[in-house]
């Protein structure tokens, strides 16, 4: 592997995990001493617990993977949510076996330990690693051919996380000229002898693919160890998976979590636990106070429905209480809301301004038709409007579409009266959503859920 990736991420699990054994065994003998500990057997299932779920949420959240990172401030998000799983399993572990002297002082001690010193193990690997690569020492040579867009982004890659390992030496390029170009493909050879190369990282464009077999026998005969970059990323994601079906290598275009059958349990069994508890905490009074409060103000329905696209196309109805007036307007023309809209009657301001519009579609989680999070559903007629100049539009019916979403809580509600810069705020909401499927986790979804409560307690909502 190019950049010995595994061997890194386990090293710096071995560090931490040495870490935890450390922060539990200190903070035990500071809060009570050594004797009562090794009396409280029980204590040492919760240590083997602890050491397990490290290992495992550092799993779930990727916290190894992002180790060629130059802000601490997202490592440090990493050690937060560690962290708090470690805190919240101490505490219900401790409530649970009815523990009496491992107590408030042992969690705060082991808290303490372990956010100070996975912390100083963060920066002091960073700053080692830097400065045994500012030295220029141990680096390997890398010869890179192709000098086109995708070699000169890995270049540039590599150069600013020096903790690789490597040197970039040059390029050679049948195509391109520059600086950085030592020759054309046909001089590899000549190249990697005179240079001393170690590594060769392929990044020809398709039209130049032809070259592969060469460039890699070349490689082979002189025993240099070759990588190729797939020329894809005009039409692949950043999330893309490298799989094995058989004995075919396959890339996936787009990697979303939730094609994972486990994933989507867990999600269903959160969405169907948390829509219960609001369906009888909201919607059992709310539709009756609604019922009454529209009868007399102008005596049009409680309930608004619509036809909207869900999972894989598919149309479902979807609810909403209503907060425009009543229109005899058969047209099927879409006619999209937008600030301002005078068609939307003033108990309709309040609902849209805190979201409790979008409170029956909780029935349509309970159905299966919606999640908690995930992209807003579309109407029918909105897709077909902006099909046309957005190509991703339909990747969004992926996943479940979702009562909140990571656009809605981003501010991008609604629509604009300005036909091109509508487009631009449809393509960045678009965006969004495409981001969310991608990089989605529970994480993910619990952040959304309370920013949008938060959102609703301020009257600054964002659901469409």
């Amino acid at each position: 592997m190019l950049t010995n990736r595994k061997s890194l991420q386990y090293f710096r699990l071995l560090l931490d995990l040495i870490i935890i054994e450390l922060s539990f065994f200190v903070a035990a003998i500071l809060a009570q001493s050594f004797q009562i500990l090794m009396s409280h057997t029980h204590m040492f299932i919760l240590w083997a617990i602890l050491n397990f779920l490290w290992y495992f949420v550092s799993n779930v959240i990727n916290f190894y993977d992002d180790y060629s990172s130059k802000y601490f401030v997202y490592q440090f998000t990493g050690i937060l949510k560690n962290v708090a799983v470690q805190i919240l399993t101490t505490v219900l572990y401790v409530f649970f076996v009815k523990e009496l002297l491992f107590t408030r002082n042992f969690i705060i001690l082991y808290t303490a330990f372990l956010l100070i010193l996975i912390s100083a193990r963060v920066q002091v690997y960073g700053f080692v690693i830097r400065k045994i690569r500012g030295k220029k020492k141990n680096l390997r040579n890398v010869l890179i051919v192709g000098a086109g867009e995708t070699g000169k982004v890995f270049q540039q890659m590599l150069q600013e996380h020096t903790d690789f390992g490597y040197n970039i030496i040059g390029f050679i390029d049948n195509t391109n000229k520059g600086e950085e170009i030592l020759g054309k493909v046909n001089d590899i050879e000549k190249i990697i002898l005179e240079k001393n190369i170690e590594a060769v990282v392929i990044a020809l464009s398709f039209s130049e693919s032809f070259q592969l077999e060469e460039i890699i026998n070349t490689c082979s005969k002189n025993g240099i160890r070759a990588y190729i970059i797939p020329d894809y990323f005009s039409t692949a994601s950043k999330k893309f998976q490298v799989s094995m079906i058989g004995d075919f290598p396959v890339i996936t275009v787009r990697d979303e979590p939730l094609s994972e059958i486990h994933w989507r349990f867990v999600k269903r069994t959160i969405d169907l636990i948390f829509s219960f508890v609001m369906t009888m905490l909201i919607l059992s009074w709310l539709t009756p106070l609604l019922f009454i409060i529209n009868k007399v103000a102008s005596g049009g329905s409680t309930f608004f429905s619509q036809d909207r696209i869900g999972t894989n196309n598919t149309v479902f109805r979807c609810y909403k209480y209503r907060t425009m007036v009543m229109s005899n307007n058969k047209s099927e023309e879409y006619q999209p809301s937008f600030v301002g809209d005078p068609r939307i009657t003033p108990i309709g301001k309040f609902l849209r301004k805190t979201n409790l519009d979008e409170i029956p579609q909780f029935v349509n989680i309970l159905k299966g038709e919606m999640s908690l999070v995930g992209p807003r559903p579309h109407a029918l007629a909105y897709d077909n409007l902006y099909k046309d100049f957005i190509n991703e539009i339909k990747i969004r019916s992926w996943v479940k579409p979702g009562l909140t979403g990571w656009a809605q809580v981003h501010g991008l509600r609604g629509d604009l009266t300005d036909v091109e810069e509508n487009k631009k705020r449809i393509a960045k909401r678009i965006e969004y959503d495409l981001w969310y499927i991608e990089n989605w986790s529970i994480w993910l979804d619990i952040q959304i859920i309370l920013l949008t409560i938060w959102q609703m307690i301020k009257g600054e909502a964002k659901g469409i």
